[in-house]
């Protein structure tokens, strides 16, 4: 389990104020907010037509997804994934002891999860690792 750091306690805090709603996972990738929360509170969280979402995306000045909590299985991982990177998608995911391998399908969708310098893929590999316990190579 990741440790919270102040900035992420105040970026949950917000959510749990304006929506009413407890994330059970919050972190930022790609220059994006992501809030996880359950299944169950996923409407309520994104307000009437997303009202919530753009509070919050106005009042951080930053863009904000709320996605669905999933399962720590490889399907729930997976689904995990396909909701942070999308609109990207991938071919297939394969767990080998505590390595995802994520096969992209072709250069550029690699090329997009990677990003320059490796940017993306080491904010993802921190969010897995923090989460998860896992690391991702993409091929």
């Amino acid at each position: 389990m990741k440790t919270i750091d102040m900035q992420t306690m105040r970026y949950m805090n917000l959510l749990d104020t304006v929506a009413h709603v407890h994330a059970s996972k919050c972190f930022v990738y790609n220059n994006t907010v992501y809030f996880a929360v359950s299944p169950k509170l996923f409407s309520r969280a994104l307000g009437i037509e997303n009202r919530n979402v753009s509070l919050i995306s106005q009042r951080l000045e930053k863009r904000v997804r709320i996605i669905r909590d999933v399962e720590e299985d490889i399907s729930g991982i997976s689904k995990f994934i396909g909701a942070i990177i999308s609109p990207v998608s991938f071919a297939s995911i394969e767990l080998k002891d505590n390595l995802l391998v994520l096969t992209a399908g072709s250069r550029e969708r690699a090329a997009t999860l990677i990003g320059r310098n490796k940017v993306r893929l080491i904010e993802l590999n921190a969010v897995l690792e923090s989460y998860f316990g896992k690391t991702i190579r993409i091929i």
